[in-house]
């Protein structure tokens, strides 16, 4: 087992820098998710870990070694792709066996490690078919036991899901998180679903523009983003930005959105007093706001007037697309809201969640 160390790791492809002097740590047994939108460097970052792409500058370490220099079947990892690439010709057994027959592994630890692969991804039944035999989820197992019969120090997973329908996506990253505990082994996996970042990760490292923007828990990097970028990519539905600035008035801070003003809390106004008079983009989760009707007990609410748009009903709850002026948001309120289109209607702001970013700058200002 290893942690994973990237030291000022940059990649350039002509004039064009994919990943830009990303530093980060990853622990011996974690799970670290590295997320972004297309084209951000996620991929790029995974594969000069594997060796698959040079560094152009900095260092990347397993363990305390340096391994920029070292060949790619000499860095002891297993890297599965979002394409099965599997043989055709080859059994399940076949296709599992394949790198290590390839490294002269003796037959009976072969079959040891193949057998226990097969057992703990649920595939004992299928080692004798062939590829075109089995579903897209029995392809992706046969792809992870392909990597688990290695026994590497380290795990790379590049958008394995992504060939997936919805459900069998959700079963399989199910079937990643326990396979995680079961191997107590260090797992890096890279992909675009934010959702899947969430739900599966110790820590996740968010990337845009090569850039490694936070790094954190996923529940910190919900509650607390460093930046705008971070806040508006972690959370589905988004989180609503309302741009304006921060004034003061009689003794209280005042976010003004041009088409409505919010007082902000009396102890939260101490931290952003400093900043009246400064463009600020004020930010909010669809779930703090709420139909007036249905306002949960004891939160800091402050009341708008607001047009609704669109609905749309989830069963166990309502999206409301709202607009006042210019401004627009997403609500998800009670499924009991009896809003509907063209409705002028009140609802609350929960006070006691929001978020200040600096309009110049896009940094949390805290």
């Amino acid at each position: 087992m290893a942690s994973v160390t990237y030291r000022n790791v940059v990649k350039k492809f002509g004039d064009m820098t994919a990943v830009d002097n990303v530093n980060f740590h990853v622990e011996d047994k974690e799970f670290l998710v590295l997320v972004g939108p297309s084209g951000c460097g996620k991929t790029t970052a995974l594969r000069l870990l594997a060796g698959l792409e040079e560094v152009t500058g900095g260092e990347i370490l397993i363990g305390d070694r340096v391994v920029n220099d070292v060949a790619p079947k000499d860095r002891d990892i297993a890297m599965v792709f979002q394409s099965y690439a599997l043989y055709p010709h080859l059994s399940v057994y076949e296709n599992m066996a394949f790198g290590l027959k390839l490294r002269k592994t003796p037959k009976d630890e072969i079959n040891r490690r193949v057998s226990q692969a097969a057992e703990v991804l649920g595939i004992t039944d299928l080692l004798q078919r062939k590829p075109r035999q089995l579903s897209g989820g029995q392809r992706q197992r046969v792809a992870v036991g392909r990597a688990i019969v290695r026994e590497p120090k380290v795990f790379l997973f590049d958008e394995p899901l992504s060939n997936l329908d919805a459900k069998l996506r959700v079963q399989m990253r199910t079937e990643i998180s326990k396979l995680h505990q079961r191997l107590q082994t260090t797992f890096i996996y890279v992909t675009h679903d934010q959702v899947e970042a969430m739900t599966m990760a110790t820590r996740i490292a968010v990337i845009n523009k090569g850039k490694l923007q936070q790094i954190d828990t996923p529940q910190n990097l919900y509650d607390r983003p460093a930046n705008l970028f971070v806040a508006g990519f972690i959370g589905s539905p988004a989180m609503n930005f309302f741009p304006g600035r921060l004034r003061k008035e009689n003794g209280r801070v005042f976010m003004d959105a041009g088409d409505f003003a919010i007082p902000l809390p009396a102890e939260q106004a101490k931290t952003y007093e400093p900043y009246a008079g400064r463009d600020v983009v004020f930010g909010i989760r669809p779930e703090n706001i709420h139909d007036a009707h249905f306002t949960p007990p004891n939160i800091h609410g402050e009341t708008i007037n607001m047009k609704v748009d669109v609905t749309e009903l989830m069963g166990n709850e309502i999206f409301l697309y709202l607009v006042s002026g210019k401004n627009s948001c997403v609500a998800r309120v009670d499924p009991r809201s009896k809003s509907k289109i063209g409705e002028q209607i009140q609802v609350v702001f929960d006070m006691d969640n929001f978020h200040v970013f600096d309009a110049q700058t896009e940094q949390a200002l805290r």
